[in-house]
């Protein structure tokens, strides 16, 4: 017997009724989160530059927001045990204000650092405190719709994000890290006015927390997490690092590059509500085969490409597969937790940290010792992987809802 019990996907109704309020409202405090980081993401290596900091400082400090992520994902479960997840996701929020305020008013480098370090900090407390609260609010026979809802506010800030910035940039560069406060305040504000007061909001929330061991010999959690450092590994290994240079060694210019993505990222955000649906009356394996299937398929073609027209379409393809995997994992992690608090969404989370801090650097060694196919092909295997192991999941009717 597994963790939430049978090991079955829960039953799927064929007619669902609406989110709860909550969803959207965590949707809108996401995107408005996203947004902000649009803002200033563009700007922050410019804004680096102008207190001497050479290329490899300005890695440094982008590389310090995963890295700070991933050592305080392990604290974010506890924390939400004794604390409440609305507590701490608000504290969450406020931090990488108060961060993104002092990186307005920074004087050197190291203040660049230092600040920006608090703000990796305080957006796994959100990120890592939504997703429980999200997986807890929302009905078992909706977590797929539910995950969706809340990835779309994420991904329609981050389209309009980096347009965004680099015209408030335009009036000073501390512009949109002022602005990123200011975005984070007001959902800081509307957390705390219309969530849940609560620890935990949803159903099971008055039993005890899952073990992490126990989550651990779950096959649906091992492939949600699988799947997770896939993501992770591809969106910032291969496509934040990889895609530009080809692009570029293409003699495109670095605007090609911010097409090819935004192109891909409305492809994605259109496909993701649908791709939640699909989740719940479908089920779980069906949409975690299709979504790591066509991912892995369209990954695997990129190492063959050699124009730009075929570049772009294969993102697509990619994002198709990919609103899939930003719904399907979630909602398989809700299921085995069942809406219990404990370190399950936290260890989740940190699986797609694992591959944007490891991803870029092997995927940059692996196209300088063996070229840019093998790179490519070393993403499409991380997901040719998950893909395995989602056939291995249980597969189960949906069932209507008496």
């Amino acid at each position: 017997m597994t963790a939430a019990g049978t090991g079955n996907v829960p039953p799927v109704a064929t007619a669902q009724p609406g989110l709860p309020r909550e969803v959207h409202v965590l949707s809108v405090v996401g995107g408005c989160v996203m947004l902000g980081l649009g803002l200033v993401l563009p700007v922050l290596p410019v804004y680096a530059a102008t207190f001497g900091a050479g290329p490899t400082q300005i890695g440094v400090l982008v590389a310090l927001f995963a890295l700070l992520r991933l050592a305080a994902s392990p604290f974010c479960g506890r924390l939400g045990v004794r604390f409440g997840e609305r507590r701490v996701l608000v504290a969450g929020l406020l931090l990488c204000a108060v961060s993104s305020a002092l990186t307005a008013f920074a004087s050197s480098y190291a203040q660049l650092l230092v600040f920006r370090g608090l703000g990796g900090v305080g957006s796994v407390l959100f990120s890592v405190s939504a997703l429980a609260m999200l997986l807890a609010i929302a009905p078992a026979d909706q977590r797929g719709r539910a995950s969706a809802v809340f990835e779309a506010g994420f991904l329609l800030g981050g389209i309009c994000g980096p347009a965004l910035g680099g015209l408030l940039a335009l009036v000073d560069l501390s512009t949109p890290f002022l602005a990123y406060a200011g975005l984070l305040l007001a959902a800081a504000g509307l957390a705390l006015a219309v969530l849940r007061t609560g620890p935990r909001a949803g159903a099971g929330a008055d039993r005890g927390a899952v073990g992490l061991p126990l989550l651990l010999r779950d096959r649906r959690y091992q492939v949600a997490c699988l799947a997770a450092l896939a993501q992770g590994w591809v969106l910032f290994g291969l496509r934040s690092a990889l895609v530009p240079t080809v692009v570029v060694a293409w003699r495109h210019d670095v605007a090609w590059v911010g097409w090819a993505f935004t192109t891909s990222a409305v492809v994605q955000a259109l496909l993701i509500v649908p791709a939640g649906r699909v989740v719940d009356r479908a089920g779980r394996r069906p949409a975690m085969i299709a979504g790591t299937g066509v991912a892995a398929a369209a990954i695997a073609a990129l190492a063959f490409v050699d124009s730009y027209a075929w570049l772009v379409v294969l993102l697509c393809g990619y994002a198709a597969g990919s609103a899939l995997l930003n719904a399907a994992p979630a909602a398989l992690i809700g299921d085995v937790v069942a809406g219990r608090a404990g370190s399950g969404v936290a260890v989740f989370s940190m699986c797609t940290d694992v591959g944007a801090v490891v991803g870029p650097v092997v995927v940059g060694l692996v196209a300088e010792r063996l070229g840019v196919p093998a790179a490519f092909g070393s993403g499409a295997a991380l997901l040719f992987a998950a893909l395995v192991a989602s056939w291995a999941l249980p597969t189960v009717r949906p069932k209507r809802r008496s």
